[in-house]
C-alpha cells in the first residue's frame, strides 16, 4: 500500500483538530483536557494492548532483543548528542529529543504487511522491546527539564510508564486476558490515535518554530535517514532470518509516535514545536520509507 495513503488520514485528523480550534470556536480548555485523557487514560490503554497482541519469549526472540537494543540506545544517543553540537534551547531539546528515537507503531504494523512473511509479527516483538526503552528516555528528558531533580518519581508515576511495564510484564508471564477487556482495550487504543492526532493539530503553530529550525531539523534527520542507515549493519550483524532484517529496518524508517506530542504538553514541555516536527517528519516519510524499502529488498533479503 502506499505511504501517502497510509499517513493521508493522519493529515485529515491534524487538519480537522485545527479546524476545531480556529475556526469552529473549540476552546483551548477543551483540547486540554482531551490531552489530559490521552495521557492518563487513552494512551496507557493503547500501549498495554499493543505490547500483549503478540506473546514474547527472551529466549526465542534475543537477536532481535540485541537489535533493537543497539538501535534504539543509538537513536537516544544521536538526539542527545544535538545538546553539544547545536546548543539549543534546554527546554526545547528536552521536548525534541523523543521525536528521533520513537516510532509510529501503527504505520510500521501497516507497512509490514507488505514485506509477507512474519514481518508484522516481528513488528509486534520489536514494539514491546523498544516502547520500554523509548518511553522511560523521553520521561527521563522531559522531568530532568522540568520537574526539579524528581526525575525517578517522575518515571515510577509515568502513566506511560505503567502501561508500558504491565504490558510487558504481562505478556512475559503469558498471563490470559479476558476477551471484553481485550476488546474495550482495543477500543480505547482506537480512540488515542484519533484524539491525539486532533490535539497536535490544535497545537501547531509556525510562530513557535522560531529559533528552532536547527534542533528539529537534527531531529527529523535522525528519526527519517541515520536510524535506518544504523539499522543496515545492526540487521546485518544479528543473527535473524531476512525477513527479520528488512522488518528491523521499517522499523528504524517510520516517523515518529502521535503520542510525544501529548507528551511534551503533560509535562510541561514545548508542544508546538513537537508538533510541528512530528507533522514535517510524517510528511518527509511518504519520501524516504519507499526508498528504505527499496534498500531493504536489495541489501537485507
Amino acid at each position: 500500500m502506499s505511504v501517502i495513503l497510509l499517513i493521508l488520514p493522519d493529515f485529515l485528523l491534524i487538519s480537522l483538530g485545527w479546524m476545531l480550534l480556529h475556526k469552529w470556536r473549540f476552546t483551548p480548555t477543551f483540547f486540554r483536557e482531551l490531552e489530559k485523557l490521552v495521557y492518563f487514560v487513552l494512551f496507557p490503554a493503547l500501549l498495554f494492548y499493543s505490547i500483549t497482541r503478540t506473546p514474547i519469549s527472551l529466549r526465542d526472540a534475543y537477536e532481535l532483543l540485541k537489535a533493537t537494543a543497539l538501535l534504539t540506545g543509538a537513536g537516544i544517543v544521536l538526539a542527545w548528542l544535538a545538546k553539544p553540537v547545536l546548543r539549543p534551547d534546554p527546554g526545547a531539546h528536552a521536548s525534541l529529543s523523543q521525536t528521533a528515537y520513537r516510532f509510529n507503531t501503527y504505520l510500521a504494523l501497516s507497512l509490514a504487511g507488505g514485506l509477507g512473511g512474519n514481518a508484522q509479527t516481528t513488528i509486534a516483538i520489536l514494539v514491546g522491546f523498544a516502547v520500554p526503552m523509548v518511553n522511560v528516555a523521553a520521561v527521563h528528558s522531559l522531568a530532568s527539564q522540568n520537574r526539579n531533580g524528581r526525575v525517578l518519581v517522575e518515571i515510577l508515576r509515568n502513566p506511560l510508564i505503567i502501561g508500558t511495564s504491565l504490558g510487558l510484564i504481562w505478556n512475559l508471564a503469558q498471563l490470559p486476558i479476558p476477551g471484553v477487556v481485550d476488546t474495550t482495550l482495543g477500543r480505547l487504543g482506537q480512540c488515542a490515535i484519533a484524539i491525539g492526532l486532533l490535539c497536535v493539530g490544535a497545537t501547531l503553530s509556525l510562530q513557535a518554530v522560531k529559533g528552532h529550525t536547527a534542533v528539529m531539523g537534527w531531529m527529523v534527520v535522525v528519526r527519517l535517514l541515520i536510524m535506518p542507515a544504523i539499522a543496515i549493519p545492526i540487521a546485518l550483524w544479528a543473527n535473524i532470518s531476512p525477513i527479520e532484517r528488512q522488518a528491523l529496518l521499517l522499523f528504524a524508517a517510520v516517523p515518529t509516535a502521535t503520542s510525544a506530542h501529548v507528551l511534551a504538553a503533560r509535562m510541561g514541555g514545548q508542544p508546538q514545536l513537537v508538533a510541528v516536527t512530528m507533522s514535517l517528519g510524517t510528511v518527509f516519510s511518504a519520501v524516504t520509507i519507499p526508498i528504505w524499502l527499496t534498500i531493504a529488498a536489495h541489501v537485507l533479503a
